[in-house]
């Protein structure tokens, strides 16, 4: 029998703590989850309900919940863990496959059940988590369909370069509004990768944390088409970014450089922030280019 989805959310989000390596006392906000995780605010309540019970997060003071020092010790049931492990390690096939270009552009569940030897309700919470970042929808009446992903080197590096075209003009809009709080929680983010996290984190969680704080930083714009220039050409650049192996000493500078690049932005130092950036996307995609 399926579980609840408040036990399957609490599951999730504590994974989330562990391989992220989130610092005990950071704050978990409803509507960060909600939105990380694609459901309401209410199943979130009830999840960190449930956490809070197993002394995973506790009551903060001023409200709302945040990571306990028991966290770090603590551990998944080992049931959830493989179950976990093992539907990470077929999303990540399906996304292998997809760009070897050997699935299909239209596909059903069951076959997908029979290619990868998953239960349906593992397979229908992998193709939750697919639709949900943006590269399968739904197709009317039966089935699915793969949606356009970046899938050459070429069009990769072409990303990037788009990237630097957008995201420095961004901070340098005349609609910029820092957004403190949510430059905060990721920098709490970053900081936590920098101290451990980036060394056992998947290339999914990753790839998260990142785009997220660029995300972030393009919603300060103001510019609605910044934004959402830079969320389109994320969805399509994930699969690219599972595919190449994850250098965790280049991945632990770029999150240190993230750390600079947010200070300098709390610090209203909005020019050298937007030169920063630059200098830190041109080295990210020479490295990634390399690999």
């Amino acid at each position: 029998m399926a579980r609840p989805l408040a036990d399957l959310l609490a599951a999730n989000i504590h994974q989330h703590i562990a391989t992220s390596g989130i610092a005990p006392g950071t704050r978990l906000p409803e509507r960060m989850l909600a939105e990380q995780f694609n459901v309401s605010r209410s199943p979130v309540r009830e999840a960190l309900k449930r956490l809070a019970a197993q002394e995973i997060v506790f009551a903060h003071p001023d409200g709302g919940y945040a990571v306990a020092a028991a966290a770090s010790k603590a551990t998944v049931d080992a049931d959830e863990s493989n179950d976990g492990d093992d539907d990470e390690a077929t999303y990540l096939a399906i996304a292998e496959d997809r760009l070897a270009g050997t699935l299909a552009d239209r596909f059903t569940e069951n076959e997908l059940i029979r290619r990868y030897g998953v239960t349906r309700a593992q397979l229908n919470a992998i193709l939750r988590r697919m639709a949900q970042e943006g590269w399968i929808e739904r197709r009317p009446g039966h089935g699915w369909m793969f949606l356009p992903v970046l899938t050459s080197a070429e069009t990769y590096r072409q990303g990037y370069r788009y990237r630097l075209l957008i995201e420095s003009a961004g901070v340098m809009e005349p609609t910029f509004r820092l957004d403190r709080e949510a430059l905060l929680r990721c920098r709490a983010e970053q900081e936590a990768l920098v101290n451990g996290g980036v060394r056992t984190a998947s290339p999914a969680a990753l790839f998260d944390a990142n785009s997220r704080l660029h995300e972030t930083i393009a919603a300060c714009s103001g510019n609605l088409f910044i934004l959402e220039g830079l969320r389109r050409l994320d969805r399509l650049r994930r699969l690219m970014e599972y595919r190449k192996a994850v250098d965790r000493d280049q991945a632990e500078r770029r999150c240190r450089e993230h750390l600079t690049l947010i200070d300098l932005l709390l610090a209203d130092q909005r020019e050298a922030a937007a030169d920063f950036l630059k200098l830190h996307l041109h080295n990210a995609a020479r490295e990634k280019a390399s690999d």
